[in-house]
Order: C-alpha cells, then structure tokens, then sequence
C-alpha cells in the first residue's frame, strides 16, 4: 500500500493532525493506497504561500511564452508516462482500461492547448479621444483553487490548472479523497518542474473539510468546482463570502433525442456511449432517451440488445463497464432502480452483478426503464450509474419540451438527417452543448463546456475558460499640452 504525501510550498508534507485515509480500488475494494486528510490549517498553508509565489518577483518574471513551455513539459511527461496514467487512473476510478488511456491523451491535450496559448492571449486599444492612449489588459486573476471531483480526476484536474497556470496564476489543487493517485502523479512532474515554491500546490483530504476550507479561504481569488449541485451551492456561497468569482460545472440529466430518420447504428452506438461511460457516472452523460413514438418499438430494440451484449467487469479487465465507485455511490443506484418496479418498467438490467475475482466492488447490469412519468425523480434527477430512461414525442415541438423539462442544462445529443430541424432545436434548447449526430465530439478540449440553470455557470475547456483566470484593467493616458 502506497502512503502518498500533499505538496505545499514545494515540500511534499503530512497533514497537521497526522490523520490518514484510505483509498481503495472500486473494482475489488482493496485498500491501494492512504492519503493525508489534510486540515483547515494545511489549507491555510497551502493559499498562504501560493499567495506568497503569486506576489514574488520570481514567478512575475516568468514570461509567457515560458509558461507555455512550462505546460508543454508537463504535457510531454504524461506522454512518456502514458502507459503507467492510464492504469493507475483504471485502478483508482474503476473505469475500463481504454477510458483511462482516453483521459490520459485528453490531459495531454489541454496542457498542450493551453502551453500554446499562453502567449497569444490579446488586450485591446480603445479609441476615445485626441490625446488619450486607451488600453486594456488581462492580468491574473491571483490564487486559484481546484476542487476536483472523483470521476475524471485527470481530465478535470488538467484542463483547469493547465488554464490557469497558463494566465499566471498560482495553484491550490484539493484532489477528491476517493480518487487521488492520478493528482498525486502530476504533482510530481510539477515539483520536478523546479517551479519557484507555492505556484502549484495540491492537498488532500475530506471535501467537507479541506474542500470547504479552500473556497472559503480569504486569499483565494477564483474557485473552480465540478461536482454536485448540492455542494457547488456551498462553494459559490463560501466564495460569494469573500466576493470571489466562481466556475461550477454541475449536474446534469442530458437527452439523446432520436428521430425515425436518423443513421440507425450510428445513433444506437452514441446512444449506448453516452449512457455507459465510466459506468454511467459522467456529469454529462445521455441518461435520457427521448425516441419519436412512430420509431420507438424499432430503435429501442436495438439499444436493449446492445445493452444485453455489453460486458461487466474490472475496469483492469478493459470491458464496456466498470463499477459504480463505492457501496455508497451504489445503494444510492440501486434506490432509483427499485423507484423504477413502483413507477414504470425496468426493459432490462438492474440487478447487481457479481464479478469472479472482483466480490468487492459494486457491480450493476446496464439497465433501461420505461414507462414512468416526465415529471418522476426518475426523469429529473441525476442517478449517476448506467441507467437510461426513456420517453416517447410526437413531433418536434413535444421533443423540445422534453428536452428542456429538467433543472438542469449541460449536454443535448440530437440525432436526425433533417439539417433544418437540427439547426432549430439547437437554437432552442437549453443546454451548454449541443451535438448533432454525434455526442462527445472527441473529448471537445477545444469546446467551451458548461451548463444552464443548475448545471452550473461559466465556462471550462477552449479558449473561453482563460478569461476564468484574469482581470481585466484598463488603463487611460494622457499625453500632449
């Protein structure tokens, strides 16, 4: 069993109160490794001197073009380490072999994203009058917090600190205590960087403890968060303490909307995708399946039997699903699954399943209920397991209320070869994405991604989520008699 360390202010530390937690691996619930559980106090260590990194002059210095290259270093390191990411991400979050090393290559690719952005980022002139220069710059924003939730440790973690650090920033990342390894790795390559002490700083412990710490800490100048709406409401009213912006990315109940003239096995394929991902436990996963009623009985056929074909096992065994993350994560699961025997029918799946070799961990058969109400819990809140609920439209107008009849916003997939109705429902649902005839767009590093209503607000991913780390200054000169 590993004993990891947190990284403060360049010295890889033990947390205040000496208190341990154990992480373990959900495919097998074997204990993997113990982590810190980092205090209030350690928190305060860690903003206080990337507060201090932040104000030196020894990291003002760095220029822009060098924090790409910065970047780009960090980038090259996870290529070289590739084979070893992937696994350790599979053992921690217990998602299939080949979405780790996808999520690995995704990490690549934002710190090469934001490596090359990070001189090309432009302020403007402004004309106002004979006489006077009128410029604006962006300038960053100061310390910024990293709140990292457990399903995509490594994507989520990159493609916000790479964005940061890009802008000059400093960085206090808090890894989520179920899932910490792939944080822990990249803090390494950070510390190998020679950065001056405090630009990048990762702790670790209990979100109710260390994660409410740093969003509310005083020194923090911007938080970003993904997680649940429940706990993002605690972190933007912590933050909102201290009038600190906020980046939230939420939940989400997005719906796959199928049309009878849609490429069938293209549309069944993302269909399946967007639902069984990392086990269904994907803030942006097509848990809703909305079919038009005249093509149902054909189109959900097809899904049922490729959920029938799909294989459960240990996300190291590299088949379609792996296990929910822990017997907490799975009874609440399984309480929607049983909602569903009152309310509607379950078309197939919802028991667990055992796996040989692998009795610990929380194994469930895909599964897809029909027949319960647009305005059941099942309809409108997230479940967060491969569960799909599907519901039926007679036309384009029914479709779109449908679509919209959630709090929430995130990702919207539309399925149809109808260029015109495709372009219409676009420009009418409420939702951060929208793909047509495609749901993902290969992880979208380019792509700003964020949600309506209790999704969340702002903007992660592409060019957009740099502003998330700057201010704004304008400054006005006076010259001539």
């Amino acid at each position: 069993m590993e004993r990891l360390k947190m990284f403060i202010n360049g010295e890889w530390v033990e947390s205040s109160n000496g208190e341990a937690i154990d992480v373990k691996n959900p495919s097998s619930g074997e204990v993997i490794a113990s982590i810190p559980c980092g205090t209030k106090e350690d928190v305060s260590s860690a903003v206080e001197a990337a507060k201090k990194a932040f104000h030196d002059e020894e990291w003002r210095k760095v220029n822009p073009h060098e924090r790409g290259d910065l970047l780009f270093a960090i980038a090259d390191k996870l290529k070289a380490n590739r084979d070893e990411l992937a696994k350790l991400e599979t053992i921690d979050v217990g998602k299939p072999l080949a979405q780790g090393y996808a999520d690995v290559d995704a990490a690549i690719r934002y710190f090469r994203f934001y490596g090359g952005a990070a001189d090309k980022v432009m302020g403007d002139t402004i004309p106002i009058e004979d006489g006077l220069i009128d410029y604006v710059v962006r300038e960053p924003v100061g310390v910024t917090a990293h709140i990292i939730p457990w399903n995509y440790p490594i994507q989520i973690i990159s493609r916000s600190v790479a964005a940061a650090i890009a802008m000059g920033n400093t960085v206090v990342v808090k890894s989520a205590e179920d899932t910490p390894m792939t944080a822990n790795k990249l803090t390494e390559y950070f510390a190998e960087l020679g950065l001056p002490n405090g630009v990048f700083n990762h702790i670790t412990g209990y979100g109710f403890e260390a994660g409410a710490a740093l969003s509310g800490h005083p020194s923090v100048n911007h938080v970003t968060f993904t997680g649940s709406v429940q706990t993002g409401v605690a972190v933007a009213q912590a933050a909102t303490a201290n009038v600190v912006p906020v980046t939230l990315e939420l939940g989400g109940k997005s719906p796959n909307i199928v049309f009878a003239d849609c490429d069938v096995e293209k549309t069944v394929d993302g269909v399946v995708r967007a639902i069984i991902q990392n086990a269904g436990q994907t803030c942006s996963a097509g848990s809703r399946l909305l079919i038009e009623e005249s093509f149902k009985d054909e189109f959900l056929g097809k899904v049922v039997n490729r959920f029938k074909s799909l294989e459960v096992n240990a996300g190291i065994e590299d088949k379609d699903i792996g296990p929910i993350l822990n017997e907490k994560q799975f009874n609440r699961v399984m309480e929607f699954v049983e909602l569903a025997k009152a309310e509607g029918q379950i078309v197939t799946g919802g028991n667990r399943v055992h796996v040989d070799g692998y009795e610990g961990g929380y194994y469930l058969e895909p599964t897809i209920i029909d027949g319960v109400s647009p305005e059941s819990k099942l309809a409108q809140e997230e479940i967060f397991g491969p569960v799909l609920t599907v519901f039926t439209f007679k036309d384009t107008k029914e479709a779109l209320e449908l679509a919209n009849s959630t709090e929430y916003g995130l990702v919207t997939g539309i399925w149809t070869k109808d260029i015109n109705r495709a372009h219409y429902l676009a420009s009418r649902i409420d939702a951060g994405q929208v793909f047509v005839n495609n749901y993902g767009a290969g992880g979208g590093v380019q792509m700003p991604f964020g949600g309506y209503r209790k999704s969340g607000f702002g903007r992660e991913k592409g060019w957009i989520a740099l502003y998330n780390y700057t201010v704004v200054k304008n400054v006005a000169i006076k010259y001539g008699d």
